[in-house]
């Protein structure tokens, strides 16, 4: 019974086998060709001299049929199976003729990428998605026409009767006469001289060397002149575009038409070839994208500099609901960075996904996730620290607009919060710029955090047998003279804080109501209680101590 069990299961694996085979031999064919009953029949058949067997040696051939102007050879090249057979002679020369103009102008073929095997298998690298399989279709570029990129391809195709060839793909064909008339010749470099047209050097047309340089000195010319015009009669400066929407949309109009003319005039009037192309369409995107945020950025500023304030000195006030303003400008400056921050990423996502930079640019190698992480993680390191630490600043409070800080010894208040670095001014008027790292890892005093009262202390050295209770006396006849001061009785004092050889330290409490004026205060409540200190040494027993300075220091 057993062996008739293992004879009845081999007898069923050979049945499956004998069924499934030819599928899965099928379909490994469909994997690697597209299968059509002839290749181009109304062209007849193709010259013994065009080697169509792998995708490199297809694209050369055709680009040898090109410079020779045998459109009639290089239609073979195409997959013209979207054509009648009957027109195929006919349109096959032309679509072959806007292929080549196409090439010229708008496709960088990556040669080092393109295989040279029959298979199309890359055999280079394990790690591509497609690594060790054959390939039927390969991408050679993208072109943008309207709205949408047309991706350019080439495809293995295998008549029923012959070896598979590899042919510029029907869907590529298809889009031939709308691409051709997208970035075909213009009017005029039609009428330009024959010479012009001919090949100078790096695969550019002598036409191009001279259009190119002219193209850029006019299209600056207009900007300038632009910006000229657009500056006439304003009087004002860049410092002035926070306030002045005139002057906000200055540089962005000024960029605004620099672009717009570049792209007029390098798709309509002049159209460079692939070379120039892969450098100007990216930077005709990103001048059309930086515009837009440029422009959303200056509105913005001058709007929220219009509703709220951001004088430093005026938030420095106190007052009822000068707390709360100086909560909502350094909350709005923190909000305006996060928003030019989203902007910034926004844009730069914009002008990779349109504009392939990477690849335009022959720097595939960088276009890796992990590459590029790990490069901009490491250029901009301290760039992103220090947006995080004012991001920081803003959320604890730690420091806002209009606060009153003592910073390493300097007595400043908080003028601007930027990305990377903190604007203080100092009490002089002059400014102390701080990254923001550093200002957050550093202690600092703000004066003006919480509660607005404070008490500032003037620390006098008297000696031993100084009569504390004489000076204290005139403390109080000083306090009650003084404008300014805080009415609160309970905060005033004089202590003995401490002694040494030298003589006593006597610690002396002056109650500040605002902070703005604190340090003042102190400064004219130590120059009195220094001259009465003085007067009570000259007619009564000895207060300062009888010490040389070499041995007070």
């Amino acid at each position: 019974m057993t062996l008739l069990a293992r004879l009845l299961s081999l007898a069923l694996l050979t049945l499956l086998l004998a069924l499934t085979g030819p599928g899965r031999a099928q379909q490994g064919e469909l994997d690697r060709w597209y299968e059509v009953e002839m290749v181009n029949p109304g062209l007849g058949n193709a010259p013994q001299n065009i080697d169509r067997s792998t995708p490199r040696a297809a694209l050369e051939s055709f680009l040898f049929r090109a410079d020779a102007e045998d459109w009639e050879g290089a239609a073979h090249l195409l997959d013209l199976s979207p054509i009648e057979p009957g027109e195929q002679a006919e349109l096959g020369p032309e679509r072959a003729r806007q292929f080549a103009t196409l090439m010229d102008r708008k496709i960088m073929i990556d040669w080092y990428d393109l295989r040279d095997r029959p298979d199309g298998v890359d055999a280079r690298t394990k790690d591509a998605p497609m690594a060790g399989e054959p390939r039927r279709s390969l991408l050679l570029w993208y072109v943008k026409l309207g709205d949408r990129p047309v991706p350019i391809r080439i495809n293995r195709v295998k008549p029923e009767t012959g070896d598979p060839v590899w042919l510029v793909s029907r869907q590529t064909v298809q889009a031939l006469p709308a691409l051709a008339e997208a970035f075909g010749p213009t009017e005029l470099e039609i009428v330009l001289p024959a010479p012009l047209r001919e090949r100078a050097f790096w695969g550019l047309r002598w036409w191009e060397v001279i259009a190119l340089p002219l193209v850029l000195m006019a299209t600056g010319f207009i900007g300038l002149l632009v910006n000229r015009l657009m500056s006439r009669g304003l009087n004002r400066t860049l410092r002035d575009a926070p306030y002045s929407t005139l002057v906000a949309l200055r540089g962005p109009t000024t960029l605004a038409v620099v672009t717009l003319t570049m792209s007029l005039l390098t798709r309509h009037v002049l159209v460079f070839s692939g070379r120039i192309d892969t450098i100007l369409s990216p930077l005709l995107i990103l001048g059309f994208v930086s515009t837009v945020l440029w422009l959303v950025i200056n509105v913005a500023d001058v709007i929220l500099n219009r509703l709220v304030k951001f004088d430093g000195d005026e938030l420095a006030e106190m007052g009822d609901g000068q707390e709360q303003r100086r909560n909502i400008a350094t909350r709005v400056s923190a909000a305006r960075r996060a928003v030019i921050v989203l902007v910034a990423l926004v844009g730069a996502g914009i002008v990779i996904s349109e504009a392939s930079v990477m690849r335009s640019l022959g720097i595939s190698l960088l276009a890796s996730a992990g590459t590029a992480t790990i490069i901009l993680a490491y250029a901009g390191r301290n760039v992103l620290t220090n947006i995080m630490a004012s991001m920081q600043i803003a959320l604890n409070q730690s420091a806002r607009i209009g606060d009153k800080v003592l910073f390493k010894g300097h007595l400043c208040s908080v003028e601007r919060i930027h990305f990377t670095y903190v604007q203080l001014r100092v009490w002089t008027g002059q400014r102390l710029v701080v990254p923001v790292v550093d200002f957050v890892a550093e202690p600092f005093e703000n004066w003006t955090m919480q509660e607005h009262f404070l008490i500032r202390e003037v620390v006098l050295r008297l000696s031993h047998s100084a009569d504390v209770e004489a000076l204290r006396q005139r403390y109080e006849q000083i306090l009650d003279d003084m404008e300014g001061l805080a009415d609160r009785p309970e905060s005033r004092g004089v202590y003995v804080s401490g002694h040494d050889v030298f003589g006593k330290e006597v610690l002396f409490l002056i109650p500040c109501p605002d902070p703005n004026i604190a340090w003042s205060l102190e400064c004219e409540a130590r120059e009195q209680l220094l001259v009465a200190a003085q007067e009570l040494d000259s007619t009564a027993q000895p207060i300062f101590p009888d010490a040389r300075p070499a041995e007070a220091a």
